[in-house]
């Protein structure tokens, strides 16, 4: 009995140890403190929602949190991904956790953004300064690290729904160019997206389009809210209009926040796969990979 006893704790730490192991961590911006958020130390907070989404708010540290693909399997394509939640919080859950695994399990690199919120209670951030530049920073992270991550470089693109579909867009209008001058290393590296998916953005009449904008994906809701079921249709035509490459899904009978969730049926289902295609239509995956 005790040695039953003695093998079944062992079991348990090993077990406990393997998932430590497998568990993504965090990797924080900027470790000396985010511009913007001096003297702000609280941690941000969590809540589960009975449906079992984590919701977070209160950001004051952003960070990535990576999800690489196994090993031997990577296809050199990275994705920062945004969570939405209107700027107040964050459903990590279906619109960041779930999407990263399912892209790394298919060969992508993806990194989830958990980025400060400018209309969360009290909050002194604003969209276009701090949440914008916890995007920017993420994408030159990601590119500084791209050897260790085995990414390439001009692969890395940005993923966003609803508020993190406006920010998604935001980075790709208002990228820098590398800036040699720069102190801090990692500024001097670009910050432009390859290429940009828009899940039900919202803002979309705040979202400009350049001849320089990278190719963009599109998708959405018939059932959304008038402002994004019918807004996608319209920011699809000013990338049309430019002759940038874009390609635009609207899903019939269905309404806003579907990102990844196990309860979710029909053809929203295939979105990812259809970003898969499509970015083998652009040439940034290899057909079939």
């Amino acid at each position: 009995m005790k040695m039953k006893f003695l093998l079944a704790v062992l079991l348990l730490c090993y077990s406990a140890a393997v998932f430590a192991q497998d568990t993504p961590k965090e990797i924080v911006l900027w470790p000396a403190g985010a511009p913007g958020s001096e003297g702000k130390t609280a941690k941000d907070s969590l809540r589960i929602t009975p449906q079992g989404d984590h919701v977070i708010t209160n950001v004051n540290t952003p960070t990535i949190m990576p999800y690489l693909p196994a090993a031997g399997k990577s296809t050199g394509v990275a994705v920062i991904i945004a969570p939405g939640g209107g700027h107040s919080e964050l459903w990590i859950s279906h619109e960041g956790y779930n999407p990263a695994q399912w892209f790394a399990d298919h060969g992508i690199a993806a990194f989830v953004l958990k980025y400060r919120l400018a209309k969360a209670k009290n909050s002194t951030y604003t969209v276009d300064k701090d949440e914008l530049n916890d995007m920017q920073r993420a994408i030159r992270l990601v590119r500084s690290r791209a050897a260790e991550w085995h990414i390439d470089t001009a692969k890395i693109g940005v993923m966003g729904f609803s508020a993190g579909g406006e920010l998604a867009g935001l980075s790709a209008m208002r990228f820098t160019p590398p800036d040699a001058s720069a102190t801090d290393a990692m500024d001097q590296l670009s910050d432009k997206p390859a290429f940009q998916v828009l899940m039900y953005p919202g803002n979309i009449s705040r979202l400009t389009v350049s001849k320089a904008s990278p190719p963009v994906f599109i998708a959405g809701g018939n059932d959304d809210r008038p402002d994004i079921s019918q807004g996608v249709a319209e920011l699809y035509l000013k990338y049309k209009a430019l002759q940038v490459p874009a390609e635009l899904h609207i899903y019939a009978k269905v309404g806003h926040g579907f990102g990844i969730r196990s309860t979710n049926k029909g053809a929203i289902t295939e979105w990812p796969e259809e970003v898969m295609l499509w970015l083998e239509d652009l040439g940034v995956l290899k057909a079939g990979g």
